[in-house]
């Protein structure tokens, strides 16, 4: 008796934690993860609101600006051409780095002979191949659709792979015994066992993805957030640069809520199967 006593203890320690976070409102999550926000915004602007610094104004300047140049039309018309860019880039990314990723993982021998090159490729900065790419293939926005999805490629396919060798081997026996075709083997077997993977990829892909957005598009650009700030920064125009630097930042905040609300639904059922 007395070591069932002690053994249940644990399980109702959980059912209690469960119990209390699921009865915790809204209002207070909501709390709980902004509170730092808000601590930094208040901060932010008291010490800055005396800030006698040309290149460190205030935060009220700031935030004026960028409500001038939202309601003018200017920020939005290059946020919607560079979000425009990021979201092709990263499908493409996205795209490739799925089929790929699955190739590899289930072929040992080529992945083992295009490690190398993976490993060569993903190791070089991002940002500096971005004026190489632009230069060789012009100024259009197609280069920088190519260079955020080069840059966002390799987490997506280094992920994928981790996740086909992921695969039970008992699962892959079961498959070969019963001679299912190979498209219903990686669509059925495969591609589930390495969505969690897949998605992990994608989320570390993101952040990459905004930040080559931006430097793509400041060189030899008329359009975009990134242009925008480096046209502030080359004018002089300070507080420009600083609300195009902090809209930047509050779309990547808004991009990772969303994409963490997306995966929470995409893997509900592997969220389920590791709460039991």
């Amino acid at each position: 008796m007395a070591e069932t006593a002690v053994s249940t203890r644990p399980d109702n320690a959980r059912r209690r934690t469960r119990t209390v976070r699921t009865g915790t409102s809204p209002a207070a999550r909501l709390l709980e993860r902004s509170w730092l926000i808000a601590v930094v915004f208040i901060l932010w602007w008291v010490l800055s609101a005396r800030s006698t610094n040309f290149f460190v104004p205030s935060l009220q300047e700031i935030l004026a600006v960028l409500a001038r140049d939202l309601s003018s039309g200017v920020i939005p018309d290059g946020a919607a051409y560079s979000l425009t860019n990021l979201a092709a880039g990263l499908l493409l990314a996205v795209a490739v780095g799925i089929v790929l990723g699955l190739i590899l993982g289930e072929a040992n021998r080529l992945r083992q002979v295009v490690d190398p090159v993976i490993h060569f490729f993903r190791s070089v900065p991002q940002a500096a191949l971005v004026p190489l790419i632009i230069g060789a293939f012009g100024m259009g926005q197609g280069p920088k659709i190519y260079t955020i999805a080069f840059a966002c490629m390799w987490p997506v396919l280094l992920n994928t792979i981790d996740g086909v060798l992921g695969v039970e081997p008992t699962v892959r026996r079961f498959a070969k015994v019963y001679r299912i075709p190979p498209g219903l083997y990686f669509r059925r077997v495969v591609l589930p066992a390495a969505l969690p993977q897949i998605v992990a990829g994608v989320r570390v892909a993101l952040p990459i993805g905004i930040t080559v957005m931006v430097v793509s598009e400041l060189f030899a650009a008329t359009r975009g957030l990134g242009f925008y700030i480096l046209n502030s920064s080359a004018t002089f125009q300070v507080p420009e640069t600083w609300a195009g630097a902090l809209f930047v930042g509050v779309i990547g905040y808004i991009l990772s809520v969303a994409f963490v609300l997306c995966e929470r639904r995409i893997l509900r059922w592997y969220i389920k199967s590791g709460a039991k």
